[in-house]
């Protein structure tokens, strides 16, 4: 523990800094209460979103550098563990420090290092959401993360679109997250696109991992208390969730295939002259092909 203080008090010496995030990082997951330790230490966490806000500049260049890009991910990584923990959790939301990694998900350069700060995003994010948590669950809803979510949820990567889904499906899982869905048409209609979307695109390399996520996020929102709503939601369900095109990827997944098997019995397919559901299908090819 000794060697983890000083790790920690070399934070605040510039040349030993990055050496020191670095090796922390590392020991997120073997050090009991490093949390603790992170945010008790005077300064610290203000050390820490030094290294966050030093890099804004950077992320309207495409030229970001992957060295300066993983030094943030070792702070990310550290904040990480402050918002896993269940004594710092709360501080760290109050403290509304989710919101200085925002900046992150809103970049859409889909190199190596932007892609890496939007994911270690995502896995602060993720740690908040893991545990049930009213508070955090409100904080993020009135934070604007949500729509940031759905912006990985169609430009990301494999893991930073299963790490979206994941935190997303979290949210609508818990009540006053459905409620927050259905308060709106917009915000329903953009969670219906975004799932729609992510399956379509799913087509060409399929994901078990975030096919599982999708689904259990549409069997969430087969709860919404409004008819109007579920009346629409069979044209958010593209063709090819229905037509065993993922028969192969859901072999060895046979809780996902019946969870798969029950949504498709709750929304039943449109069968009208002009189908909703092979609209929206179409209209997001035409837009992945425009992309």
């Amino acid at each position: 523990m000794a060697i983890v203080g000083q790790l920690v008090r070399n934070i605040f010496n510039s040349d030993l800094r990055e050496k020191a995030l670095l090796e922390l990082s590392k020991k997120t997951e073997t050090v009991e209460d490093l949390a603790l330790l992170l945010w008790h230490s005077r300064g610290i966490i203000s050390e820490l979103l030094r290294e966050i806000v030093e890099i804004y500049p950077a992320l309207s260049s495409p030229n970001l550098m992957q060295a300066a890009s993983n030094r943030v991910c070792y702070a990310l990584t550290l904040f990480q563990c402050v918002a896993s923990h269940p004594e710092t959790r709360t501080l760290f939301v109050n403290a509304c420090i989710p919101q200085y990694l925002y900046p992150f998900l809103q970049t859409v350069d889909k190199s190596k290092p932007f892609e890496y700060l939007r994911l270690a995003t995502l896995a602060v994010i993720g740690a908040l959401v893991k545990d049930k948590d009213a508070e955090v669950i409100n904080f993020l809803l009135g934070s604007g993360v949500i729509s940031l979510c759905f912006n990985i949820m169609e430009i990301g990567d494999e893991l930073s679109k299963t790490a979206a889904t994941f935190i997303v499906e979290k949210v609508l899982l818990e009540d006053v997250g459905l409620d927050y869905f259905c308060e709106t048409p917009k915000r329903f209609f953009d969670m219906g696109w975004a799932l729609a979307n992510m399956v379509e695109s799913l087509t060409d390399r399929p994901s078990t991992k975030l096919l599982k996520h999708i689904i259990s996020c549409y069997l969430r929102l087969t709860e919404i208390p409004s008819a109007n709503a579920r009346g629409t939601l069979h044209g958010f369900i593209p063709p090819v969730l229905r037509d065993r095109t993922f028969d192969n990827c859901l072999k060895d997944e046979p809780e996902t295939r019946q969870r798969l098997k029950r949504l498709l019995e709750i929304v039943p397919k449109d069968n009208g002259p002009e189908k909703l559901s092979d609209l929206v299908a179409a209209a997001i090819r035409h837009k992945r092909r425009s992309i």
